[in-house]
């Protein structure tokens, strides 16, 4: 069992969400619904927890209501191998939401992610100062990231 599993809190939508994210990633599902019964803060049969699973990490979604909401605070950093994983990624999480400078973006839910190939924090870390500044000052000018441009920028 994971020791540590992320806990949404979201107004009335936490099973749309779910299904939402689901959908994108490869080898997820949803694990479990708790729903409301008579009394609670929802009507009665609307979600209450959702418990899902994407590419193997657990995740729990609460209908909780009016509450808090999400900021860039806390957000997910989906790793990408390839400019085809980096497309799919950005263009399913960012529908409907709001994209970022820098490979951030809001989902439709107001949930902050970052769409990251494996070659940006590898090419910024390179012990020449001169490359790794290239890659960095590529990256800034870049809202979704492109794997090509990082690497001629590298490239000088």
């Amino acid at each position: 069992m994971q020791k540590i599993t992320p806990f949404l809190w979201f107004t009335d939508d936490a099973e749309q969400a779910a299904e939402f994210y689901v959908s994108i990633f490869k080898g997820s599902k949803i694990t479990s619904v708790n729903r409301y019964g008579e009394g609670g803060p929802l009507p009665k049969g609307t979600a209450m927890v959702v418990s899902f699973e994407l590419e193997g990490q657990q995740f729990s979604a609460l209908n909780g209501g009016k509450g808090p909401t999400f900021s860039e605070a806390i957000s997910f950093s989906v790793s990408c191998e390839t400019q085809q994983e980096v497309d799919h990624f950005w263009d399913k999480l960012s529908e409907g939401g709001k994209v970022q400078q820098c490979g951030w973006l809001k989902d439709r839910y107001g949930v902050s992610g970052q769409i990251i190939p494996t070659a940006l924090p590898r090419l910024m870390s390179d012990p020449d100062h001169v490359k790794a500044q290239r890659v960095m000052m590529a990256m800034l000018q870049m809202v979704k990231i492109d794997i090509a441009t990082l690497e001629k920028a590298y490239k000088g």
